[in-house]
């Protein structure tokens, strides 16, 4: 029997393989206000404000694949402690012209824009739970609609320092090759379906969250999967809450013949499209 994940699940990093590392950690740094924590190589680690802990790594490739139709990142999901930080974050990005869209999901409001490679990146706010629709049968209906932009940026101190302090990657979306297949594949390391979206799309969470996993097949259905050096995602990491946790998370994965990598401590498994992702506490 396949035992869901703990609810105390999050999304702690991803890894990003980019063509110009100069240019894109200038962007991540003062558009998003990611810090640089560190450089080594051809690697930088960056994190939110007020922290150590890095939750996108840049890295730059030699010679690097470029192409549009695989599978890979859709957007990469930053999660903002309240709407006053949303509201500074909106205004910032509109006062440097970034090009944005935004949207209300009814559990969450968002803004969404790309990085100078294509990247998808998408920063949000939660709103409380109460305002969710949950249904009896665990599904939490998302919707699209329009974001109320003047109500977010009226919440707005206008001191936008950064990424705010306790910012997080809230989830991750991915174009994905064959829907069906990944929700098996989801399922099987203890996710739980939260929304299937118009047949094109399926969000998957840890306990009770609207999604730690976004994905679709907007890109197209059987698409290749993404190369060893194409530009985009390298891997993502899902943080567990303790070596119990994981030491049953490797029990499950045995039970269901999942193939994995256990090394340090850190559990690396490739999805059906191609995608690492780790999990480790």
């Amino acid at each position: 029997m396949v035992v869901t994940l703990p609810k105390e699940l999050i999304v702690k990093q991803v890894k990003l393989k980019v063509k110009n590392l100069e240019k894109m950690t200038d962007f991540y740094t003062k558009m998003i206000g990611l810090v640089l924590l560190k450089k080594e190589d051809n690697t930088v680690f960056l994190g939110a404000q007020d922290s150590s802990e890095a939750i996108v790594i840049l890295e730059e490739l030699v010679d690097p694949v470029v192409t549009d139709k695989t599978t890979g990142l859709y957007h990469t999901a930053f999660l903002l402690p309240s709407r006053k930080d949303l509201g500074n974050s909106l205004l910032w990005l509109l006062q440097n012209n970034i090009e944005l869209g935004a949207a209300d999901h009814g559990y969450s409001e968002a803004i969404y824009l790309n990085d100078p490679e294509g990247n998808g990146i998408e920063i949000y706010r939660d709103k409380p739970m109460s305002e969710w629709d949950i249904r009896a049968d665990g599904e939490i209906i998302g919707v699209t609609e329009e974001l109320d932009g003047d109500a977010v940026v009226a919440q707005a101190d206008r001191k936008w320092l950064g990424m705010a302090p306790g910012s997080r990657i809230g989830h991750v979306h991915l174009q994905v090759a064959d829907l069906e297949e990944t929700e098996t594949f989801y399922e099987q390391l203890g996710f739980s379906l939260k929304s299937n979206f118009g047949r094109r799309a399926k969000f998957f969470a840890a306990g009770e969250y609207h999604h730690h996993i976004g994905t679709n097949t907007w890109n197209g259905e059987h698409v290749p999967l993404i190369g060893e050096n194409q530009l985009g995602l390298a891997w993502y990491t899902f943080q567990l809450p303790s070596r119990k946790a994981i030491e049953l998370f490797i029990k499950q994965l045995d039970e269901m013949a999942v193939e994995y990598v256990n090394e340090n401590e850190q559990i690396t498994i490739q999805d059906p499209n191609g995608m690492q992702i780790k999990f480790e506490y």
